[in-house]
């Protein structure tokens, strides 16, 4: 099956780039903050909506999670598919897990499927490689997220290293592949989902093989770049000078229309390669 990918676009180009894809990752600040994001999605309720728990935004800015409770409500207030639960970057496994633990039962007593984002120390790949494999086993889990903050984390590159950083998770898809954790994770009904994207959006295609086991992916990377002028590109990665690094104005609005092609076309390349995932 393709991936099928959620495209992240600021709020007044939602309907541009966004309307009406199968699934959607809405994020869960913007819901609380931004009425006509959140009115957005509430319309998008024919199609599989995650609320995502903005982790790693609140994370970037040195923000608390939010609690349980308040991804509930938010949840209904766009009828969420899923929510991802609370997960605790830069901290050990356990401490994701022990949220998991306690939040579930709640998120599906109001009805909403759960997602997990494995999270370690930084440089502790097999705390990660653990948490993963408690989430493949685990009744409380129905997603499992693959992290753009917690892979690069698990390995210590998340900074000041491009390369590394761009190759972070196709290693650890290989290495979960290596010790049967994908399949036992397809085995007992998990879908897993990429979040984010690092330096480029050949990360899809290098995925390769294990592109199978990616049923979702999201990312702000072809609106935004589009957006300011930035084309994907033919190189290894799809953009020369690795990921725009700006943070996503989620105001920004434009009517120059060659920047709006720009981001179609980049939206178009992301979709091609994700029809082209087996």
């Amino acid at each position: 099956m393709p991936i099928d990918f959620c495209h992240i676009a600021p709020t007044p180009h939602l309907e541009n780039f966004v309307d009406d894809r199968n699934t959607h990752l809405a994020l869960a600040h913007l819901i609380e903050t931004d009425k006509a994001y959140e009115d957005f999605y509430r319309g998008q309720s024919s199609s599989t909506i995650i609320l995502d728990n903005s982790a790693f935004e609140m994370y970037k800015q040195g923000r608390p999670m939010y609690p349980s409770h308040k991804l509930i409500e938010m949840g209904h207030r766009i009828s969420a598919d899923y929510i991802v639960m609370s997960d605790y970057p830069n901290q050990k496994g356990q401490d994701t897990i022990d949220a998991a633990i306690a939040s579930a039962p709640a998120l599906r007593d109001e009805g909403f499927k759960t997602f997990f984002v494995p999270q370690s120390v930084i440089g502790d790949k097999e705390d990660y490689i653990d948490t993963f494999k408690w989430a493949a086993y685990s009744d409380a889990v129905d997603y499992i997220g693959i992290s753009i903050l917690g892979v690069p984390n698990a390995y210590g590159v998340e900074k000041d290293n491009k390369l590394q950083r761009f190759l972070s998770r196709w290693k650890m898809m290989r290495e979960l592949s290596d010790r049967g954790l994908l399949q036992v994770a397809r085995d007992n009904n998990k879908k897993i989902h990429f979040l984010g994207m690092v330096d480029g959006p050949n990360e899809i295609a290098l995925m390769g093989d294990h592109a199978a086991y990616i049923d979702t992916w999201d990312s702000s990377a072809a609106v935004w770049a589009g957006l300011n002028g930035i084309s994907f590109d033919s190189s290894p990665t799809g953009l020369v000078n690795g990921k725009f690094e700006e943070e996503v104005d989620f105001d920004f609005e434009t009517c120059d229309n060659e920047l709006l092609e720009i981001a179609k076309c980049n939206v178009n390349y992301i979709d091609e390669i994700c029809g082209a995932a087996q």
